[in-house]
């Protein structure tokens, strides 16, 4: 399934515009899937390279459409796990949930899931369209009333947890960079994914390490392992970027 922007020129000849955002959609409810499907290849700045039930080879089609979003529904019982295997077998995509619920619980097993949009049953296309747009863009996306449960939730995680004292959290952008370290990225690497400049991911890289207090890039995946820190980290970086 792919949707196409064309246009006109003044010879009368059709010219191909590819779409900016190449967007999969997983469901187990086909009814959810194709209809979702058809009103996002109806917009322009959409390219819908596939819809799928996660069972049957689902996960595996998405990975082959090398998407830049993918829209899955909160509703799956398996949505956790599929999140953190699109993040760790396409790097740089954007995972959204959509028909989100918004029970504090829910927003930080996503969060550490990877999952960095949230779009309500009570949305319209036109807000799913401008969380593709914004996730893409580097934002996080949740509603008033989700940010407001994440720095609930950032309060009593900030009293149960030992941060170390030395250690500053990752912006949204450096976290992202420090995932890619962990998989043996190189800079260059990280900057064509990102499309950023090398020098940019060079400066990014000695914050990181700055930060993390360490002097080699190969610690930094042993940190990022810490369940305590991590899941401060992405939380509160979550919060910033939504505020």
């Amino acid at each position: 399934m792919r949707s196409h922007n064309r246009c006109r020129s003044s010879s009368n000849q059709t010219i191909q515009v590819p779409a900016a955002n190449r967007v999969f959609i997983l469901s187990d409810v086909r009814l959810y899937r194709e209809g979702l499907a058809w009103s996002l290849s109806q917009r322009p700045e959409i390219e819908m390279v596939g819809a799928a039930a996660p069972s049957g080879g689902g996960l595996a089609e998405a990975v082959s459409s090398t998407p830049t979003a993918v829209l899955v529904d909160f509703a799956m019982p398996e949505v956790l796990n599929l999140s953190k295997a699109l993040n760790r077998l396409i790097p740089g995509v954007k995972v959204i949930a959509f028909a989100a619920s918004e029970v504090d619980d829910d927003l930080l097993v996503c969060a550490e899931a990877g999952i960095v949009g949230f779009v309500t049953p009570d949305a319209s296309i036109d807000d799913l369209v401008d969380a593709i747009r914004k996730t893409l863009r580097g934002e996080i996306l949740c509603s008033a009333r989700m940010t407001g449960l994440l720095f609930q939730r950032l309060a009593t995680l900030s009293e149960a947890t030992q941060v170390p004292s030395k250690m500053r959290p990752l912006t949204r952008r450096e976290y992202e960079i420090a995932e890619l370290i962990n998989k043996g990225m190189s800079n260059k690497e990280i900057a064509r994914l990102l499309r950023i400049a090398s020098a940019t991911v060079k400066n990014h890289v000695h914050n990181i390490l700055e930060k993390l207090q360490v002097s080699r890039r190969g610690a930094v995946g042993a940190i990022l392992r810490g369940s305590s820190w991590a899941q401060w980290t992405i939380l509160l970086t979550t919060v910033q970027t939504s505020v």
